[in-house]
Parts: structure tokens; sequence; C-alpha cells
């Protein structure tokens, strides 16, 4: 075959692939989907073996030096990127957790709207409703649990914690920890019952948290409770949350799986809920930490207390709506 023919024929492979190489190396969401268009995903090995084919032929039948030279300029760059050392697992980790898990919540987002409404809105429904007919209390705590509650968060108490028993606070650190992730796992994994079992922990653990918070205003006790969660309540309810959204689309998978079989659907759920729990755990982990050291101590002012916690709900609202977001190509997500 004549240079001429055998150009016409690969020209557009060639170019496709050089294109694939310069999407490949940028670092932008719309880079990357570019990559895609020109050669989907787990293709791009048999395209370096047919390039290498090519340049082979090309040596063999002894085509013009510019040709071989470029042919085989594609085919370095080709095995640099196929067998580039790979990235250190802190990089990972940093990239996971600054865009990957960001972008994936948003990608989630109807289930995710849905699961704060369930849990905010009976939050707030319990605390208005306690400063109502504060009585209500009664029908969901028995008095041993109130008790409890208050001697927590009574005023008058002259020990250097507020907000729990006496303990250690790596001991707290980790009875936070081992607290915090069972809710959230609690509410990620009762979506197996179709969903209905995420909607029922998220309702019972937002009237919970409302009824605690809403009868501890009402007697007085309002500043320890609200000085003392401001500083973990960012990470910790915002997690649950998530986790209630991660519970949904499993149910979802289960309920309305589309073109799909149901265990398909709910393979690729799982898949979507597996890396949303690697974040909710990191989340409740930073929210124990918060909760142990921070939160307890009474010789830090309550106004500092709603600073730092009001920041934190600004950052990490921020890190979920942002992270990951291409600002100059516009990209939104997913």
């Amino acid at each position: 075959m004549k240079q001429e023919a055998f150009q016409a024929q690969h020209e557009q492979d060639w170019l496709n692939f050089e294109r694939w190489l310069d999407a490949h190396a940028g670092r932008r969401e719309r880079d990357r989907k570019t990559a895609e268009g020109l050669i989907p995903a787990g293709q791009f090995p048999l395209a370096l073996r047919r390039l290498c084919q090519q340049l082979a032929l090309a040596e063999r039948r002894e085509y013009s030096v510019r040709l071989r030279d470029r042919l085989r300029a594609l085919a370095q760059r080709g095995h640099q990127v196929l067998y580039k050392p790979a990235p250190p697992r802190l990089q990972h980790m940093l990239a996971f957790f600054s865009s990957q898990f960001p972008r994936l919540v948003r990608a989630q987002w109807r289930v995710m709207a849905v699961s704060a409404a369930l849990f905010f809105l009976s939050l707030i429904a319990a605390v208005v409703m306690l400063q109502l007919r504060p009585e209500l209390i009664h029908s969901l705590f028995d008095p041993q649990q109130l008790a409890n509650f208050e001697s927590m968060y009574d005023p008058a108490r002259t020990r250097d914690r507020i907000g729990r028993s006496e303990g250690a606070d790596l001991t707290m650190f980790g009875y936070y920890i081992f607290n915090n992730i069972s809710i959230g796992f609690r509410t990620f994994a009762s979506g197996l019952l179709a969903g209905i079992g995420s909607i029922f922990v998220l309702l019972l653990n937002g009237t919970i948290i409302g009824a605690v918070a809403g009868h501890l205003t009402s007697i007085g006790y309002g500043e320890p409770f609200w000085s003392f969660v401001a500083g973990h309540s960012a990470p910790e309810l915002l997690a649950i949350v998530i986790s209630g959204g991660a519970g949904l689309q499993v149910g979802m998978a289960l309920v309305a799986p589309g073109r799909r079989s149901r265990a398909r659907a709910l393979v690729e759920a799982g898949v979507i809920g597996a890396k949303l729990v690697l974040g909710i755990f990191a989340m409740l982990v930073f929210a124990a930490f918060i909760e142990a050291y921070w939160s307890s101590k009474l010789w830090v002012p309550p106004s500092v207390k709603y600073g730092v916690g009001g920041l934190l709900w600004v950052l990490i609202l921020a890190w979920l709506w942002r992270g990951g977001r291409d600002i100059r190509s516009g990209d939104t997500g997913p």
C-alpha cells in the first residue's frame, strides 16, 4: 500500500488519538468528557495497540521519516499514559474528598433534596411544637431520659464539660464515632427496604433531635445546648442527610429500576452508595472529633462556638456545592 493511501485510511484515527492525549492531559471535567467522546473508557489500550501496529508497518514499508516520527511520538505519549506509575494513595484520597465525593452528592441531588426535607422539616417541626406544647415531650421520652438530658445541659453545673457525662476526651471521641457511624449506617442500609426504611429513620432522627432541642430550649437550657451542638452540627447533620439520600437511591433502584434489571440497578446503586458512605464516614469522624475536643468545653464562650459552627456550615455547604467544579469551563458537576 502506498503511503498516501495508508495515511488517508488511518489519518482520522491518529487525529482522535492525539486529541485524546491532549484532552487526557487536561485537569478540567470538560477535558475528561472530550477524551471519553474520542476513545471510550477502557478502549485506550486497544487504540494504542493499533497505533503500534501501524507504526511497525510504516517502519517495514519505509514510509517517510516525517510520518514515522509522528507515529513514534504518538506511541511514546500513549505508552507514558498507559504505563505511568499510579498516583500516591494520599493523592487519591485528596482527589476523592476534594472533587469526586461532592460531585457524586450533586449527581444524586434529587434524593438528597428529599432526604434533607424529611430530616430538617421534622426537626424544625419538633422544635416549634415543643415551644407551643411542652407537655408533648413526655410522649417521646420517659422521665429518666429527660432527667439525663437536663443534667447534661444544666447551666448551673460546675464541671468543665457540658453536653455529656464524665469521661476522658479520647474515650468520648471513640464513643461519638461509634454512635455517629451507627446512625449513618442505619440510615443508609435501611434504604434496602424499598427506601421506606430510610424515610422512617430520617423522620425519627429529625423528630428526636428536634424534640430534645425544643424541650431544653423551653425550660431555659437553650444556651448550653445550642452552644454545644453548634460546632459539630454541620458535618454530623449533613452526613445524616447524605446517608438518607444514599439509602433512598438504593430504594429507588429496587422500586423503579427503569430498563435495567433490578439486580443490575441494585449493584449500580450499591457502588454509588459505597462511595458516598466513604465520604459520610469521614464527615462523621470529623464531627465526633469536634464534639469530643471542642463542643463540650465550658471555657469557650458561646459566641465563639456559634461563630465556629456557622463558619463550618458555610465551608461544608460550599464544599458540597463547589467541590470538583471547573469554574473556568462552567462545569457544574458530573
